[in-house]
C-alpha cells in the first residue's frame, strides 16, 4: 500500500484501491477520480462495497492494497487541519445529545477556521422554522437535514453524503439539490451515494457503478452504459396474442413498418419506450444485488 502525501491532480485520486477481509475482497482494484467542484455518484448495491470505499477515503478504515490521495494527502497520515477541509453527512444521524438544532451547529461552527455563519446554515437546510426545537425532537427528515447541516458548515471542499435524502419528501429534495449547485458553484467536490436514480441523474457529473467491487462502469449520466445501452424499444402485442419487442435505433420508422401491416388499427399494445437510467443501472449490475456485511 501506498504511504506516501505526495501532492496528487484533483480532489480525489485513487489508483488499485483494495480490500479484503480474509479470502473476500470487498473492493477488487478500484480506480477514482474526483476534480473540484465536481459531484460524483457512486451507484451500487448492498454489500457491493460504496461504503467501505467512502471509510477508506475518509481515512477511517485501512485499505489492503492501492495508492489514496484525498486532498492531496493519504488519508490515514493526514494531520488534523486535513480533516477540517472535508465534510461528511453519514448514513446514520448520530447522537444528538439534549441540544437544539441551532446548538449543534454552533458547537460544530466552533471547530473550523473559516465557516459558514450559523443561521446561513440552518436556512440552506431548510431549519430555520426548527432553529430553537431541541434535535431529538425533530422528525427523521428534519435530522437528515441537520446531518447536512454539520457536514456543510465547515466550508468543506469536499463533501461526503451518504444516502443524504432518505427522509426527504419530494419537495425538500429538489430543496437541497438546489442547495449542493450552490456548494459545487464555490468549488466543493461532492462524493454521493444514493438509491435514488433521479437524483444521481439530477446532480451528478458522472456516475461510477460499482458492482462486486469493482467498478464496472463510469460516465456522465446521460452516457452511461454507452449508446448501445439506450437504443429505444418498440413493444407491441401480436395478432396471437403474444408479446413481442423490438431494439431499434429507427422506433418511427419500425411504428410505420407494422402500422403498415396492421392497415387501419395499430398493434394493440403499442409503446416506444427508451431505457431509463434505472434500467441501465440494473444491467450493468445484473445479478450483484445480495446484501453484505460491508457495502
Amino acid at each position: 500500500m501506498d504511504t506516501t502525501d505526495a501532492d496528487a491532480p484533483g480532489t480525489v485520486r485513487v489508483r488499485g484501491l483494495q480490500k479484503r477481509y480474509g479470502d473476500r475482497a470487498v473492493l477488487a482494484g478500484i480506480d477514482l477520480d474526483i476534480a473540484p467542484g465536481e459531484t460524483y455518484a457512486l451507484l451500487g448495491p448492498n454489500g457491493a462495497g460504496k461504503s467501505t470505499a467512502i471509510e477508506i477515503l475518509e481515512g477511517l478504515r485501512r485499505p489492503s492494497a492501492g495508492e489514496v490521495s484525498v486532498l492531496g494527502r493519504n488519508p490515514l497520515a493526514a494531520p488534523r487541519a486535513w480533516r477540517g477541509r472535508i465534510g461528511i453527512v453519514a448514513q446514520q444521524t448520530g447522537d444528538l445529545g439534549p441540544f437544539t438544532a441551532r446548538e449543534l451547529v454552533a458547537r460544530f461552527h466552533r471547530l473550523y477556521p473559516n465557516p459558514r455563519p450559523v443561521d446561513e446554515v440552518l436556512d440552506l437546510v431548510g431549519l430555520t422554522a426548527q432553529a430553537r426545537v431541541r434535535a431529538t425532537k425533530l422528525s427523521g427528515g428534519q435530522q437528515r437535514r441537520l446531518d447536512v447541516a454539520l457536514g456543510i458548515v465547515g466550508r468543506p471542499e469536499l463533501l461526503f453524503l451518504d444516502e443524504p435524502t432518505t427522509g426527504f419528501d419530494p419537495d425538500a429534495r429538489r430543496q437541497f439539490w438546489s442547495m449542493l449547485s450552490g456548494l459545487t458553484s464555490e468549488g466543493t467536490a461532492i462524493l454521493l451515494t444514493t438509491h435514488y436514480l433521479d437524483e444521481a441523474a439530477h446532480l451528478a457529473d458522472r456516475v461510477g457503478v460499482l458492482s462486486a467491487g469493482e467498478i464496472v462502469a463510469e460516465a456522465p449520466p446521460e452516457a452511461l452504459g454507452g449508446p448501445e445501452a439506450r437504443i429505444p424499444e418498440v413493444r407491441w402485442r401480436d395478432a396471437n396474442g403474444r408479446q413481442r419487442s423490438e431494439r431499434t435505433e429507427t422506433p418511427g420508422g419500425f411504428v410505420a413498418r407494422l402500422q403498415g401491416e396492421w392497415g387501419v388499427d395499430e398493434p394493440p399494445e403499442l409503446e416506444i419506450r427508451r431505457p431509463s437510467l434505472e434500467d441501465i443501472y440494473l444491467d450493468l449490475i445484473g445479478t450483484d444485488t445480495h446484501g453484505g456485511a460491508a457495502s
